[in-house]
C-alpha cells in the first residue's frame, strides 16, 4: 500500500451527488485526460518503457463487443503499468482496409451510375481519400467513448507518409534478398471482388451441391471421373489415376475422348491419386484446382483457363459466355443427353470456400502474381517462439501457432484492387522488371514504354510491418529506440494466421532479428449468453454503444474483463452489464458513506495497536488483495483479478467493513478516528485497484476523496506485507454469527428490519468486544424483564438466545412447515421408489435417471432444513 500522506495531502474537495450518472461524467473526464495529456509518452524519459499497439481496425469500421473486449484488457494494461512508473505508450491507428474500403466507394459509386473505371485509377483514388476523410475512422471517437488511453499524437494510418515508406523499403528489401518473386499459379479468386485473396481470407461452409459421375473416352478405353463441378471438365487436360491401379494400366499413356469437345487427353499415372476414393480415376484441370495445378507441372500438362475474371466461361461455344453456375446444369444436361452421365447425387453436401468479406464462392484460378518466399522468414518466426524470446500466452496455443508457421505456404500477396500500396515494380519495354525503392526515380516513362504493376499489396502486408513501422522505421527514431520491442500483443486467437505470424516475421525480418512483441497474450471471442457466435445477421447482435448509453461505459467494461479467460471464448449477457452497472453503484454509495462519515486519507496510517481487530482484518485482506491482483495481472487472468476485486470489494469492504463500521462512527471518540483514516485508505487503495478496469467512476470518487490530481497519474499500490491472521480468524467468526443468525431470522419469516430481544453469551469468546456491531447489524435488542428465550443458537462458542414470543405466530409456523416437510418426504418417496425398480432403471435414459437423483439429494437437503426450522421454532 501507498503512503497517502505524501501523495494526496489533501482534503476531500466537495460531496457526491446522491447517485452516479456515467453519462454526465465520462464524456468530460475523458476528453480532461487527453487535454492533460495523461496519455502521451515521452521518448525521451527515463522511466521504463512500457508498449502495446493495437490491433488496427478497419477503416471502414465500427466499435463491435469484440473491439470493446480488446480495447478494455489493453487499456487495463497500459493504465496500470502507466501507475506503476513506466512510460507506457499505446499507440492507435487504423488500417486502409483494401478490400473492405473500395468495396464502399465502388458503392457509393454504383448509386450515382458510375463504375471505378468511369473515373480512372488516379481519380477513384482520390474519391476514397475524400471517403476515409468524410466517413472513415468513426470508430476513432467510439474508442474515446469507452475510455480508450491511447496516445492520440501518435495515430497512425497504414496508407500515411511514414508508413507507405516502410512498405516500400520492406518490398525492395525482401526483393534484392530474393524473398519476394512473380509467378503463376491457383490462387483463390473472388469473381465479386475480383481479386485474388489468401487461403486465409477464404471462409469455408457446409453447401449444397451436385456430384455427377461422368464416362470419358470411348468403347473399351473408357473410365469415369467424379466432380462436383462439371464446368471446368472444358479445362481438362488429363485423367489421372495411381501408378499401382491395375484397373488402369492398360490406359497409362493413351489419349482418351473429352466429351463435349473435340479434343483428347492423356491418362496419366500419379501417386497423388486415391485408388480406394471413387473410382480411382481424377480429371485433371491445371488452370481450376490447386492439386491438379501440381499434377499438371509434374507431368508438363497444359493449362487451360476456361473461365474469366467474373466467373464466365469464355471457351467452347454452346458454353460461352455463360456465368459458371448456369454453365454447370447446362453441361450436366448436354452429358445426360449424350448418355455420358453415370451417377448423379443431389444434394450433395460438401465444403466450399467464400470471400470471407462479400460470401461469394471462390473460383481456383490459375493467376500471374507476387509471392513472399516464407520459408526463412517462418522458421525464424517459429523459432523465436521456441527458444523462449516470445512467449504466447495460455500456452497451450502455441501448438495452434506452430501448425501454422511450420506449415505455411508462399504467401500471394498482390491484389487486383486500386485502393492500397502500389506494387513498386516497373516493366519495361524489351521485358525489363525493376523493383523501384523509396526516394527512387522510376526507370523510365509511360511515353518510353515503362509501366507500373497495376496491382496493390494485401493489406496484411503493411499491417504486419505494425509494431515497427508506427514508431518510425526505416529510420531509427527516439520512438523506435525507446518503445521497441513491444511488450504485448493482445489479439483474438482467431487471426494468429492473419496478422501475428506476419509481424512475426517482418519483425524479425526488417528488425534484424528483434522480437516484435515479448508476449503475444491472445483473446477468445464474445459470444452471447449461450454460448452463441454474434453476428450482424443475428438478432443476438448487440452494440456496445446502445449497452454504454444505457449503463455507462465502465459497466460494459467490467462485464467484458470478468468474461476474459485467457483464451477462452466470452459470454456475455444485458442481465450482466446490469449487475456491473449495480457494481458501480454500490462503489458510488459506499465512497458517499465514508465521506459523510469522515474518512479521510491525510496522515500515516494509525499503529496496528491502535486498530481495532476490523480495522486490522480489513488492511489485512486488502495486501492479501494487492498482491493477488498483481500475480493474475502478470498471468493475464483478466477474470480472476476482476472477479477478486469484485468480491473484496462488494462482499468484505461495502458489505462488511462498511456496516462493522457504522457502530464505531456513532460511539465516536479515538476507536472512530482511526477507523476514519483506515477506511480512508481501503477505499484509496480499492479506487486504484478498480481504476484500470473501471476508469470513470473511480477517478471521479477518488479525486473526491483524496483531493488528488487524476488516478490515471496515481501511484499503482503495492503490498507493504502487513498481515494479521488473528485479526482474520477473529472476523471471519463474527461474520459467522451474523451470517447464522440471518439465516435463523429468515427462516423464521421476520422482516430485515424487525427488531428482536436477545441475550448474548460471549464472555471468554473473541466475539466480546464486536456485542455492539452483532446487535447492530443483527436488529436485536437489549434483553427486558420480561426476556423469555424461545430460541437459542449455540455459534461459534458463543450463544444467541431470542425472544421471538409476540414477533412470529409459532403455531401458523408450525403448521406451514409441516406442510413443506410432508411435501418434501412425498417427494423423496416418489425418488427412491422409481430408482429402486430395477426394470425402470433398464428403460429409463440415463439423463432421465440422473434428473430422479438430483431430485432425491434436493428432497433430502429440503428435509434436513426444514427438520431443523422446526427444532429451532419456540414450543406453541
Amino acid at each position: 500500500m501507498t503512503e497517502n500522506a505524501q501523495q494526496q495531502p489533501t482534503a476531500p474537495t466537495s460531496e457526491l451527488p446522491t447517485q452516479y450518472a456515467p453519462a454526465e461524467v465520462e464524456g468530460t473526464l475523458y476528453e480532461r485526460w487527453v487535454e492533460r495529456g495523461y496519455f502521451a509518452a515521452d521518448a525521451k524519459s527515463e522511466k521504463p518503457p512500457y508498449t502495446i499497439v493495437i490491433p488496427p481496425p478497419n477503416v471502414t469500421g465500427s466499435l463491435h463487443l469484440g473491439h470493446a473486449f480488446q480495447h478494455t484488457l489493453m487499456d487495463a494494461l497500459t493504465r496500470r503499468k502507466r501507475m506503476q512508473g513506466y512510460e507506457a505508450l499505446w499507440l492507435p491507428g487504423m488500417d486502409h482496409a483494401g478490400i473492405a474500403t473500395q468495396n464502399k466507394v465502388e458503392q457509393q459509386l454504383a448509386e450515382e451510375g458510375k463504375s471505378r473505371q468511369d473515373l480512372g485509377r488516379e481519380e477513384f483514388v482520390e474519391r476514397v481519400w475524400q471517403w476515409k476523410e468524410e466517413y472513415g475512422g468513426r470508430i476513432l471517437g467510439q474508442m474515446r467513448r469507452l475510455g480508450d488511453g491511447v496516445d492520440w499524437s501518435r495515430e497512425r494510418f497504414t496508407m500515411d507518409e511514414g508508413l507507405s515508406e516502410a512498405v516500400l523499403t520492406i518490398f525492395k528489401k525482401l526483393y534484392d534478398d530474393e524473398l519476394i518473386y512473380r509467378a503463376e499459379r491457383i490462387i483463390n479468386w473472388c469473381p465479386r471482388c475480383l481479386t485474388a485473396i489468401s487461403d486465409i481470407e477464404v471462409e469455408y461452409q457446409e453447401d449444397d451441391g451436385e456430384l455427377v459421375s461422368i464416362k470419358y473416352g470411348e468403347g473399351d478405353e473408357t473410365l469415369v471421373v467424379a466432380t462436383t463441378r462439371a464446368e471446368t471438365m472444358l479445362g481438362d487436360t488429363a485423367v489421372a489415376v495411381h501408378p499401382d491401379d491395375e484397373r488402369y494400366k492398360h490406359l497409362l499413356g493413351k489419349r482418351i475422348k473429352l466429351p463435349l469437345t473435340d479434343r483428347t487427353i492423356p491418362v496419366v499415372a500419379d501417386a497423388h491419386v486415391d485408388p480406394e476414393f471413387g473410382t480411382g480415376a481424377v480429371k485433371v484441370t491445371p488452370a481450376h484446382d490447386p492439386n491438379d495445378f501440381e499434377i499438371g507441372q509434374r507431368h508438363g500438362l497444359e493449362s487451360l483457363t476456361v473461365m474469366d475474371e467474373r466467373g464466365v466461361i469464355t471457351v467452347h461455344g454452346p458454353f460461352q459466355g455463360l456465368d459458371r453456375f448456369e454453365a454447370r446444369s447446362t453441361i450436366v444436361a448436354a452429358l445426360r443427353e449424350q448418355g455420358r452421365i453415370v451417377a448423379e447425387k443431389r444434394p450433395y453436401v460438401h465444403s466450399v470456400g467464400h470471400c470471407s468479406r462479400c460470401k461469394t464462392t471462390i473460383e481456383p484460378r490459375l493467376s500471374m502474381q507476387w509471392w513472399v518466399k516464407v520459408g526463412p522468414l517462418a522458421k525464424a518466426a517459429g523459432d523465436a517462439v521456441r527458444d523462449g524470446r516470445v512467449e504466447i500466452h495460455p500456452k497451450e496455443m502455441s501448438k495452434r501457432y506452430f501448425d501454422w508457421v511450420d506449415n505455411m505456404h508462399d504467401w500471394c500477396i498482390s491484389r487486383q484492387l486500386w485502393w492500397g500500396h502500389r506494387i513498386p515494380v516497373w516493366y519495361g519495354p524489351d521485358g525489363e522488371v525493376v523493383c523501384v525503392g523509396p526516394n527512387e526515380e522510376p526507370p523510365g516513362t509511360e511515353a518510353e514504354g515503362w509501366t507500373q504493376d497495376s496491382d496493390v499489396l494485401d493489406t496484411w502486408f503493411s499491417s504486419g510491418l505494425w509494431p515497427f513501422s508506427t514508431l518510425g522505421w526505416p529510420e531509427r527514431t527516439p520512438d523506435l529506440e525507446k518503445f521497441y520491442s513491444t511488450d504485448v500483443l493482445l489479439t483474438g486467437h482467431d487471426i494468429i494466421f492473419f496478422w501475428v505470424a506476419r509481424m512475426m516475421m517482418f519483425g524479425l525480418y526488417a528488425m534484424d532479428g528483434e522480437i516484435p512483441f515479448k508476449t503475444i497474450a491472445l483473446t477468445g471471442l464474445v459470444r452471447d449468453e449461450h454460448g452463441k457466435k454474434m453476428s450482424k445477421s443475428n438478432p443476438n447482435s448487440v452494440d456496445p454503444l446502445d449497452w454504454m448509453d444505457a449503463y455507462g461505459a465502465d459497466a460494459v467494461r467490467f462485464t467484458l474483463a470478468r468474461g476474459a479467460n485467457p483464451g477462452a471464448d466470452v459470454p456475455i449477457g444485458e442481465d450482466w452489464v446490469q449487475a456491473s452497472r449495480n457494481f458501480a453503484n454500490k462503489i458510488w454509495n459506499a465512497t458517499r458513506f465514508a465521506l459523510m462519515n469522515g474518512a479521510t486519507v491525510e496522515g500515516p496510517l494509525p499503529d496496528p495497536s491502535e486498530m481495532s481487530a476490523t480495522d486490522r482484518w480489513i488492511l489485512s485482506r486488502l495486501n492479501k488483495t494487492v498482491a493477488e491482483v498483481d500475480a493474475f495481472y502478470e498471468d493475464f487472468q483478466f477474470a480472476k483479478l476482476s472477479d477478486s476485486l469484485f468480491h473484496y470489494a462488494w462482499d468484505e469492504v461495502f458489505d462488511w467493513y462498511v456496516e462493522l463500521s457504522k457502530t464505531t462512527f456513532i460511539a465516536g471518540g479515538p476507536a472512530a478516528e482511526v477507523s476514519k483514516r483506515v477506511l480512508g485508505e481501503v477505499l484509496d487503495v480499492t479506487l486504484k485497484l478498480l481504476h484500470p478496469v473501471v476508469p470513470f467512476v473511480t477517478e471521479t470518487l477518488w479525486t473526491t476523496l483524496t483531493g488528488g490530481e487524476s488516478l490515471v497519474i496515481a501511484e499503482w499500490p503495492t503490498d507493504s506485507g502487513f498481515r494479521d491472521s488473528g485479526a482474520e480468524r477473529e472476523i471471519e467468526t463474527l461474520q459467522q454469527v451474523i451470517t447464522e443468525v440471518r439465516r435463523f431470522r429468515a427462516d423464521q419469516g421476520l422482516q430485515p428490519g424487525q427488531r428482536v430481544p436477545a441475550r448474548l453469551a460471549l464472555d471468554g469468546t473473541a466475539l466480546a468486544p464486536h456485542e455492539a456491531a452483532i446487535r447492530q447489524l443483527l436488529r436485536l435488542q437489549p434483553e427486558g424483564d420480561d426476556f423469555t428465550a424461545t430460541a437459542t443458537l449455540p455459534v461459534a462458542g458463543a450463544q444467541v438466545a431470542l425472544d421471538l414470543s409476540g414477533t412470529i405466530d409459532v403455531a401458523a409456523e408450525r403448521k406451514r412447515l409441516a406442510k413443506d416437510l410432508a411435501a418434501a418426504e412425498k417427494e423423496k418417496a416418489q425418488a427412491n421408489a422409481k430408482l429402486g425398480n430395477e426394470a425402470f432403471l433398464a428403460k429409463a435414459p440415463d439423463q432421465v435417471v440422473d434428473k430422479i437423483r438430483t431430485r432425491l439429494a434436493k428432497a433430502d437437503e429440503d428435509i434436513a432444513r426444514i427438520q431443523s426450522q422446526l427444532e429451532r421454532l419456540p414450543a406453541a
